[in-house]
């Protein structure tokens, strides 16, 4: 359905935008419109601006993003297993935008679990581990969509792979996945107990047909756990889907993310298994190593009612956290509230 569409690129001169390939589809165009804005998404072709770089926040960790006149996937799926219409969209939403590629922080459901179906009805190719690729292609029969393998089961956490996809470079490094470590002492940041929040349940109870495509997907594998960054001139941005406890299990990836070119955007989770022994100090350990000059929290929203809360209840300890950080290097805090800030690229819009 989406085939042809595939390929819009723009060039920049002046500071306009113009075509540079054929129209997208209808869908394609109402789409990018949608989740970047109309003023960033030329009305005739689909093109998007290469002058600026525009996120929508889709749930969980997933995000819609047009940076250098490509349009990229940060993870695939849209939260509707234990609700229906908290998150205003669906896979098909994701499919329409006709992304060029799909980048799969790790391989849980909550992360890669509509991924097969994107790439399958977009022909986007999926980047992440070998085993993220396994397992992304076994969700479909006769998947038609290529995979790119940065590294495998055996990497090491600090592992670096540098690529272009489009005008963007992208740098991947394999860290760890979010577990719980025994408290740090002395002067370790406090437990963090978020009370769950049922609203999401109630008012958006799920449905049958929510809950038979997300449960095959319950058991999908890690298989490794990547955090990417995303360059264009004058612009980069850092995304993770998971926050671990580096400071026990791999310190040398501090210094992995310190090499990085400095970093002006960072996205990343802040819930994690860890909070309940050491709050949020493994989100702050990974802030002071990118030294971001902004920071957006994400993996914060109330998707699973019972064990998730809402992105207002992580922002007074994450900003107590935060004030551990000398404030000269102190990054800007700019959250995003479930579910008002769902798919609203003004939050996210960086002229560049």
């Amino acid at each position: 359905m989406l085939g042809g569409v595939l390929g819009a690129g723009v060039l920049l001169a002046a500071g306009r935008l113009t075509a540079a390939a054929e129209p997208a589809a209808p869908q394609t165009v109402a789409a990018r419109q949608r989740f970047f804005g109309a003023d960033t998404v030329d009305a005739a072709t689909g093109a998007v601006r290469a002058d600026r770089v525009v996120l929508a926040w889709v749930g969980c960790t997933t995000y819609a993003m047009a940076i250098g006149g490509s349009v990229f996937l940060l993870d695939a799926w849209v939260p509707r297993l234990t609700s229906t219409g908290y998150v205003p969209a669906t896979p098909q939403d994701l499919a329409d935008l006709a992304p060029e590629a799909i980048f799969i922080g790790h391989g849980h459901f909550d992360h890669a679990g509509d991924a097969g179906r994107i790439a399958q009805a977009s022909g986007a190719v999926v980047y992440g581990t070998t085993d993220h690729g396994v397992s992304i292609r076994a969700q479909v029969s006769e998947p038609g969509f290529r995979t790119v393998a940065l590294g495998d089961a055996n990497s090491a956490p600090g592992e670096r792979h540098d690529f272009t996809v489009g005008s963007v470079e992208v740098t991947a490094i394999r860290h760890v996945h979010s577990a719980p470590t025994a408290p740090e002492r002395p002067g370790g940041s406090p437990p963090f107990f978020p009370m769950p929040d049922l609203c999401a349940l109630v008012q958006h109870p799920p449905t049958l047909g929510g809950v038979l495509q997300n449960v095959p997907r319950l058991n999908d594998p890690e298989g490794g756990s990547l955090l990417y960054q995303f360059r264009v001139p004058v612009f980069s941005l850092v995304w993770h889907d998971s926050t671990g406890p580096l400071t026990e299990k791999a310190p040398n990836v501090f210094d992995v993310f310190a090499a990085l070119p400095p970093t002006d955007v960072q996205i990343g989770a802040v819930q994690g298994f860890n909070q309940l022994t050491n709050g949020l100090r493994d989100p702050r350990r990974y802030i002071e190593a990118i030294a971001p000059t902004l920071f957006v929290p994400s993996h914060h929203d109330n998707w699973l009612p019972g064990i998730t809360a809402g992105a207002a209840t992580y922002d007074p300890p994450l900003r107590d956290e935060l004030t551990r950080i000398p404030t000269p290097h102190r990054p800007e805090l700019r959250s995003l509230y479930d579910p008002t800030d769902y798919i609203r690229p003004e939050r996210l819009t960086f002229p560049l």
